[in-house]
């Protein structure tokens, strides 16, 4: 090997540390999002960005690859949950009937009620929605990726000449619509389609929720049709991120609900209320904290109503 001199390993450590410095100020200068999401995208993103860069040369292709694997890494979430909502799904039939019994005009007493059962079949009404927000620092980890990859930069795929701006399939000339601008981008409106699909897809496996403030299944058309809008000047690899991403979580949930029998499920949930009358089954802390919040909110409501002053009978 070649020995270096003393004046050879000082320049060289003096090249190293700039090169360091600049390195430094570069993912200084380069916003990776939030604090919570910056460590995602400076030690997964990017690291198996550049991975997959030296495999394949085009982005778009890579872009499939990339979200197969972020999808096959999440499935045991996207499994539990799928469970969970299963779960929900066939109970639906006996939280109709305690429904129908205490009725709607009593909101505290119907959620203890519901939460009675919850605890004797041993599930948890947030089992499901928990894997779904673990996937939330994700999706915010590429939506402030995409638009700082200098990688995509004069970077084709499919009729886009450039996947790091937008690709405008249609353009209005001088014309600029409020919120969306002068052009309409095709990757963005396939990235709108597939969300609406999606949102359809998991209407049909996702329990309604009578006495909700907010309809969770006409949000799930809304907030496409919103970020339509949004994203219609986003990076055109991002709109491709993001259709690649439906399209796969579709096909999951096709092949996840055919391996979930609801029967089976049903089947469990009933031994689990037997354990629960035999006293087998521990109540879970949250289980247990939520109810007791449930009956002070119900005893509560209960003294309100008896220290309100009765109406007096008007005089003749």
């Amino acid at each position: 090997g070649v020995v270096l001199g003393d004046d050879a390993r000082k320049k060289e450590r003096r090249v190293s540390d700039s090169e360091g410095k600049i390195a430094e100020g570069f993912q200084r200068n380069v916003y990776l999002g939030y604090a919570v999401v910056q460590p995602i995208n400076r030690y997964v993103f990017v690291p198996l960005f550049n991975a997959l860069g030296k495999v394949f040369t085009n982005y778009g292709v890579l872009i499939i690859v990339l979200v197969l694997i972020i999808k096959l890494a999440l499935t045991p979430l996207t499994y539990k949950s799928y469970v969970s909502m299963a779960k929900m799904r066939v109970l639906q039939p006996e939280i109709a009937l305690i429904r129908e019994k205490v009725g709607d005009s009593d909101p505290a007493k119907l959620q203890q009620e519901q939460m009675k059962l919850y605890q004797q079949v041993g599930v948890s009404p947030l089992s499901g929605c928990v894997p779904q927000l673990l996937t939330l620092p994700i999706l915010m980890s590429v939506f402030f990726l995409f638009p700082n990859l200098i990688e995509l930069r004069q970077q084709p795929f499919l009729w886009s000449s450039d996947l790091s701006t937008y690709d405008a399939i249609i353009r209005f000339g001088s014309v600029t619509i409020p919120f969306l601008g002068n052009h309409i981008s095709l990757f963005t409106a396939m990235m709108t389609a597939s969300s609406i699909a999606f949102a359809y897809y998991n209407n049909q496996m996702t329990p309604d929720q009578p006495g909700s403030p907010i309809n969770m299944k006409t949000l799930g058309y809304i907030m496409p049709l919103v970020f339509f809008f949004v994203m219609n000047s986003f990076p055109a690899g991002l709109s491709w991120y993001y259709f690649v991403s439906n399209a796969v979580t579709i096909g999951q949930q096709v092949l996840i609900r055919r391996f979930i029998d609801e029967g089976k499920i049903l089947a469990v949930l009933n031994e689990n209320r037997q354990k629960f009358a035999r006293g087998e089954v521990k109540k879970s802390k949250f289980s247990d904290y939520l109810q007791k919040s449930l009956q002070a909110a119900e005893e509560a409501k209960k003294q309100q109503e008896t220290q309100r002053p009765k109406a007096q009978p008007k005089k003749k």
